[in-house]
Parts: structure tokens; sequence; C-alpha cells
């Protein structure tokens, strides 16, 4: 028998039992589109809290917090200058970055207006192949040159502004473009040694760029970034020790900060990168994911119920048919295909369906369920925040696909295996 005419006797059998096969076929789609809406659940929450995490850290970023050798342990302010320049020799290493904070507050002014602030104090050139982002501007190229945090100017209030904010008033700031402008950088110790008010010193800057804004719209910049070089002449000013220092390593690409921070670990620092991160949250999605697919393949057993018993009634009814087939010289395995074909004709057709109906679930899970979160919590608009609710990889198709078919073709077998052996002469005795 050709393939073309195994088909033909497929489909004219499938044609005389439409409604049961149907409902089979029904079943079997339930089956796989639960599992594959179940599981997209798991990896769109992994992808939402993945996301969220990538937003709010720079990727190639990796903190360098100390270091021990076994006996000493050494602070981040603590670790010599030799052996960051020994980071910077690493391979895939952009940059190493050293931020000093005065141990003071710091307070910007021009003209009336004026802000409190921070002062980050820092290596520009460092920066820049750190891939520091401005959204206008350049980079300082003077010790004297600064750059600000994207929200300075609109917090650089006066007196009279301020009083207008506390009452809930809507105020607008420095109106003008910062940069070319002359700011005064004025720093109050917290206290002095006796413990008494210390006294605060200024100095002048010229902004020459203004950072990129925040990556969240309830993040706030109003920092402003000098050279390092300022960093003893404001302690020796201020009568402070060094204060708060953060070394940060930039790698060249996402892919190669795991590597750069496991070399670094085996050199005995404390480090923390978003790998750290993204790593734990993998292990934990990773086992909700395998979790909810073997909770979906419960649901596909269930549905191969309907394609065993389908099989069974095929097997029976056909009793005649298939003893004249054998009598004809219909071999056992051309016979037992023939069921298989059909069984796995259920499980794809089931299949291809359950596909599509779970991507129109997603879809419009994606759109409806953040509706329904905004609407219970009285919001109109989501902003910046992006919920995914369900995700469905081709990963998740091919498996979801391969346990559906699987699972049918299983169910197929032994009313397959059945039919083969059955006996020619009773079979032809049976009336039609």
């Amino acid at each position: 028998m050709q393939f073309k005419d195994q088909i033909d006797f497929i489909k004219q059998h499938m044609k005389r039992n439409k409604l049961r096969v149907a409902t089979t076929i029904l079943a079997a789609t339930m089956g796989c589109a639960f599992l594959i809406v179940l599981a997209s659940i798991g990896f769109g929450l992994h992808q939402t809290i993945t996301d969220d995490v990538l937003d709010n850290n720079l990727v190639t970023e990796i903190e360098v917090a100390g270091k021990t050798d076994g006996e000493t342990e050494l602070s981040s302010a603590d670790i010599p200058e030799e052996e960051l320049e020994a980071i910077r020799k690493m391979d895939h290493v952009a940059a190493v970055v050293e931020r000093n904070q005065p141990d003071a507050d710091t307070q910007i002014i021009i003209g009336e207006r004026n802000t409190y602030s921070r002062a980050i104090l820092s290596s520009m050139q460092e920066e820049k192949k750190a891939g520091f982002a401005l959204s206008d501007g350049q980079m300082p190229t003077k010790p004297t040159e600064v750059i600000v945090g994207f929200h300075l100017a609109e917090r650089l209030l006066t007196e009279e502004e301020m009083k207008k904010e506390a009452d809930g008033e809507e105020v607008q700031g420095f109106a003008g473009n910062l940069i070319g402008q002359t700011i005064e950088l004025k720093l109050t110790p917290y206290t002095n040694e006796g413990g008494d008010a210390a006294e605060a010193s200024s100095w002048e800057f010229v902004v020459t760029g203004i950072a990129k804004e925040p990556a969240k719209d309830w993040m706030t910049d109003t920092s402003v970034y000098a050279d390092s070089s300022w960093a003893p002449v404001f302690n020796e000013e201020l009568g402070l020790e060094q204060g708060h220092k953060n070394i940060l390593v930039y790698a060249d690409d996402l892919q190669d900060v795991g590597g750069i921070t496991n070399a670094l670990k085996e050199d005995g620092y404390y480090v923390y990168s978003v790998t750290e991160e993204l790593g734990a949250m993998s292990v934990f999605f990773n086992a909700l994911k395998a979790g909810l697919i073997f909770v979906g393949t419960i649901a596909v057993l269930i549905a191969s119920i309907g394609i065993f018993n389908t099989m069974t009634m095929a097997v029976t009814e056909r009793t005649r048919e298939i003893g004249v087939m054998k009598a004809i010289g219909a071999k056992p395995k051309l016979i037992r295909k023939l069921f298989l074909m059909e069984s796995a004709a259920i499980g794809i057709i089931g299949t291809v369906l359950a596909v599509a109906i779970a991507y129109g679930i997603s879809v419009l899970a994606n759109w409806l369920i953040p509706i329904i979160i905004l609407s219970s919590l009285g919001e109109e608009d989501m902003g910046e925040i992006s919920i995914v609710i369900s995700t469905i990889p081709w990963q998740l198709v091919v498996i979801a696909s391969a346990i559906s078919i699987g699972v049918a073709m299983v169910s197929g077998w032994r009313p397959a295996r059945k039919a083969t052996q059955i006996d020619v002469i009773q079979a032809l005795r049976q009336e039609m």
C-alpha cells in the first residue's frame, strides 16, 4: 500500500466517525494548550523580572566592595592602586572607575537658586571608557569643569519657590540651559572632631555636560560629577578623612561579566554584578517552569485517555476490515503503522490548534491583565512599568508539541498492537 493510500485510508475512517474524532482532537487541543499557557506564565514572569533588573542596573557593571587574602580584610577604599591597575589589564575589562563621595552635605548654588545634591569625584577618562552617557554637552576636559545630573536644573529653586512647593504648588526650577553656567559647590562637613557645627567651604565649577536621564521615571539625579583630583583638596580644606569610595569595574560586553566576576572572586575580591542576581533568579524560575510544564503534562496525559478510547473503538469497529486486509496479504507491520498514523494525526491536529489558541490567549492576557491591575490600583497609565504575563518562546512550543504528539502515539500503540493480533477467520465471519 502506497503512502498516499495509507493517508486516504486514515481520512476515510476519521470522516466516518467525525463526532468522536472531533471530541478526541478537542481533548488533545485543550491538554496541549493548557500545558503551553501554564508554562508561558513562568516564562513571562521570568522575562518581566529580568527586564526590571536589567533596566535598573548597568548590565556591564561589577561592583567591588572589598578584598580578603584569608587573613586581612580590606574595604574598597583600602584596595591599593596597583591592584586596581592589575584589574584594568584583565581581558575584556573596559574601565575601572573609582568614585569618591565627600563625607559632607553638598549644596549647589547658582544665583538665588540652590538645592541639595551629592558630589561624586571620579576620573573623567575612566568614566568615558565606561560609557558614561550624556543627554547634552560634553565630557569635562579640565579639573574645573563638571557634569551635573539630569534633574539638577529643575531642583534649583529660590526660597520663594521652595515655600510654594511645600504648599503643594508646582514650581519650574532653573529655566535656562545649565551648560556653560558657573555653579557654586558648597560642602559642609557633618560634624567636626568636637561634635560642633562645622564650617562650610565653597568652590566654583563650569558645567560642560548633563548626564543621561535615569532609566526609571521615579529616579531623580541631582548629582555633580567632578574630577577625582579634587578629593584631597576637599578633604584637606574641610578636615575630613577619605569619604565613601565605590570601585566599579566595567566589562566590554554583558557576556564577559560572568567571567570577570568569577576571576575577581578567585583573587579574593568581594564583588557584585547583575549576573549574580540573574543567576539566582534563573535557578528559581527554571524550577518554576519545570514544575509548570510537569503540571501541564498531566493535562496532556488526561487527554490521552480519550485518544486511547477512540483508537480502541476504531479497532473494534474495523475488525472485519482488518481481517480483509490481512487476508489479501497486509502485514502486521502495515496495520500497526496505519493505527499509529491515525493516533499521531489526532495529536498533530490537536497540537497545531493548541499552539494557535495558546498564542491567542497569551496576547489577550498581556493586554487585559495589566488593564485589570491598573483598574484595581486606580491608575490610568503604566508609565515606565512593563508587565509581561505570558510569553511563549519557540523552545516551549517544541517541548509541548513533542509531549503532546508523543503521548498521542503512545496512547495509540496498544490499540495498534491489538489490531495486528486479530484472527483473520474470526474477523471475516463477523457481520458487517
